[in-house]
């Protein structure tokens, strides 16, 4: 089975190469990787200690973060090299100034990974939520470097527990140890045998729960809000804003809101404006003296979304309606109701808060417009649902600091 996974590997190479010819995505993702040893070779020695921390994407490399910055601050003489799978994490997060080296993770050959594991040599390998690559983790064993998997979650889906996931169970086995979201995936992994588990929950909630502690002033949203209860979507795709336009153009002018689109290429931001009946701006042609006067405001630049929702009175968290879920607990930290699409199942965080009522999910412009007019009329309700998802995210931290024992251990 060996010998087959890595033809298939080397024969997904080759095709990719072609595809990446027609494909912008898939052109990043192998130009990329045709970088990778390149930079490792220019930013590391043989003499360096090395710590590797691999993320599939943008959101697995926010769970390692807390863990990053950590190690970061407690082990200078380290350096940490960052890989990622996706081009939608390194191309956002590449020149990060936590990581002395951030690339792409080579296609996972018998070769790539032996000569990775050789240029890195890594004193300790961290992987976070579910990325399982058979050759790394076969290479990484084989050199005795301890591996860790961390802030990770399993379904009873999954390959590895079926009766012919014999080649991917074996690779999972070769983890030093997991550090699990929750008892489900403690009691799954036990049941193929593996023992070396700690249950300690999703690093996103340490990492949220910082966000409290920083300034999260913005001028133009204090002028923009003038003191009315404030509604911000983050996220958004056009399944999600098809339903909240259609509220914002039928609801009371006293009612502001914010909406944050996951996408801000100027035609999609342009359609949307366009759509809109109420009075609009976009953040890329405000002027902060006459904000007030607009009922809608238009976020066309990345990066702000965070500390938008400290001035939320209630948010819609997008995704769920298209591509997957987006972060629910970035709003939910602040002691607001979040509101979402019906898709949020594998989402743990999103499952336990719809669960205790701190999200509300909905299935189309009724049930959301039947929704919010509970929310706008009852500022009793708003304040119970809110302190909800703010107790949820105090409780459940503290995965960073269990995880850092272990690692403390090692280094």
């Amino acid at each position: 089975m060996h010998f087959i996974y890595n033809l298939i590997a080397k024969s997904s190479w080759f095709v990719l190469q072609i595809v990446a010819l027609y494909n912008a995505k898939i052109k990043l993702f192998v130009r990329g990787r045709k970088e990778s040893f390149g930079i490792l070779e220019n930013t590391l020695s043989n003499d360096d200690k090395t710590l590797w921390v691999h993320a599939a994407s943008l959101g697995e490399y926010e769970q390692g973060l807390p863990i990053i910055e950590e190690v970061k601050a407690n082990y200078p003489q380290y350096k940490i090299v960052v890989t990622f799978f996706s081009p939608s994490g390194y191309e956002v997060r590449k020149n990060t100034a936590l990581a002395d080296t951030v690339c792409y993770l080579p296609i996972d050959t018998k070769a790539n990974a032996r000569r990775f594991i050789k240029t890195v040599h890594p004193t300790l390998a961290i992987f976070v939520k579910y990325e399982v690559w058979p050759n790394y983790l076969r290479e990484l064993q084989e050199n005795h470097i301890p591996t860790l998997l961390i802030s990770a979650i399993f379904r009873e889906g999954q390959v590895y527990f079926k009766s012919y996931g014999g080649f991917m169970r074996k690779a999972l086995k070769r983890f030093s140890h997991y550090f699990v979201q929750d008892e489900r995936s403690e009691a799954l992994l036990r049941s193929i045998g593996i023992g070396d588990i700690t249950v300690s929950g999703d690093t996103r909630l340490d990492r949220v729960s910082k966000i409290l502690d920083r300034d999260n002033a913005l001028d133009f949203m204090e002028a923009f809000k003038n003191d009315k209860l404030c509604f911000v979507a983050g996220s958004t795709w056009p399944e999600d804003e098809a339903i909240i336009v259609d509220y914002i153009n039928n609801t009371p002018k006293e009612l502001k809101f914010v909406l944050a689109p996951h996408t801000i290429k100027k035609d999609r931001i342009l359609g949307l404006a366009g759509a809109l009946t109420k009075k609009t701006i976009l953040y890329s042609g405000m002027d902060n003296d006459k904000l007030a006067q607009y009922d809608v405001l238009i976020i066309d630049h990345i990066g702000l979304l965070t500390r938008i929702y400290s001035y939320a009175d209630l948010a819609y968290v997008g995704g769920a309606f298209a591509t997957g879920l987006h972060n629910t607990l970035e709003p939910a930290v602040f002691g607001i109701p979040v509101i979402i699409g019906p898709d949020y199942k594998g989402f743990n965080e999103a499952e336990d808060l719809v669960r205790l009522k701190g999200i509300w999910p909905i299935a189309d412009k009724w049930s959301f417009g039947e929704l919010m007019k509970k929310f706008v009329q009852s500022q009793d309700f708003r304040h119970k649902t809110g302190a909800i998802n703010a107790n949820y995210v105090s409780k459940n931290k503290g995965a960073s600091l269990k995880i850092m024992n272990r690692i403390n251990e090692i280094l």
